[in-house]
């Protein structure tokens, strides 16, 4: 049972947005959400908010002089990270260049990994989706196991026909499907089963180019992701995440 109260949520919906939170403590949050309209129109309020500063929000380059006299009060001695590189390529030489050239080349792939790429909101809200469909207890729209009987159901409801298999041979029988939402998109979630983990299958139509398969933990639960003949794919469970990445490749070979 959901203990948090309105103002507690009020409190942690901030945090909740900005995954701030605990699992515990952000699942505590889904719930609640699920099943207080007011408290969910507050946070799609404030979620519509950071969305619009993000898009409309203007930038300013700083000006040159400014960027100048930050320069010169930099310190001169190599503090930092950044003055140990250039203190580095000073000295680099016929026998520094190589070693140089290698550190550089692993500060940008470290600064590549850190750096949350564009598939990270949709990734998170994934997440969020498959916290309060199981909290809401409301996992499926249509209840079948039979591909024959959820896949029509789709029609109408969404602009493109969704692929749906049953692996119950392979260990994971299809449960049912819902109509859900991502980044102010709707989307198809199908929802399987493998022993006692519950998992979601988001599908949704995308103009960006096919993406191979990447897996990800987060906020507690293990993420695979791809884009595949202008479809994205997202499954999301607490499932081990070999098995998870054993069924997002049966899926992609199956649809």
């Amino acid at each position: 049972m959901n203990d948090l109260d309105c103002k507690t949520c009020d409190e942690l919906i901030h945090g909740y947005l900005d995954h701030e939170l605990d699992a515990t403590t952000a699942a505590r949050v889904a719930g609640h959400l699920a099943g207080c309209a007011e408290c969910a129109r507050r946070y799609e309020h404030a979620r519509q908010l950071i969305d619009d500063v993000k898009k409309r929000a203007p930038y300013y380059r700083a000006p040159e002089a400014l960027n100048l006299s930050l320069l010169a009060a930099a310190p001169k001695r190599p503090s930092t990270l950044m003055g140990f590189m250039q203190g580095l390529r000073a000295l680099s030489g016929r026998w520094w260049a190589p070693a140089f050239s290698t550190l550089a080349l692993s500060l940008a792939v470290m600064l590549y990994v850190v750096t949350p790429s564009a598939e990270q909101p949709w990734l998170d809200e994934a997440v969020s989706s498959h916290v309060r469909s199981l909290m809401a207890e409301h996992l499926n729209d249509v209840v079948s196991s039979d591909r024959h009987t959820v896949k029509p159901w789709f029609t109408g409801k969404l602009d493109f026909a969704p692929p749906v298999f049953d692996y119950a041979a392979q260990g994971y029988p299809l449960l049912g499907g819902r109509l859900d939402y991502l980044q102010h998109q709707t989307a198809a979630a199908l929802a399987y089963r493998h022993a006692k983990h519950t998992i979601n299958l988001f599908i949704l139509p995308t103009a960006e180019v096919d993406r191979a398969r990447e897996s990800l933990s987060l906020r507690g639960y293990n993420v695979v992701s791809w884009r595949r003949d202008h479809l994205r794919f997202i499954l999301v469970s607490d499932l081990e995440k070999g098995e998870l990445e054993a069924f997002g490749e049966l899926i992609e070979k199956g649809g």
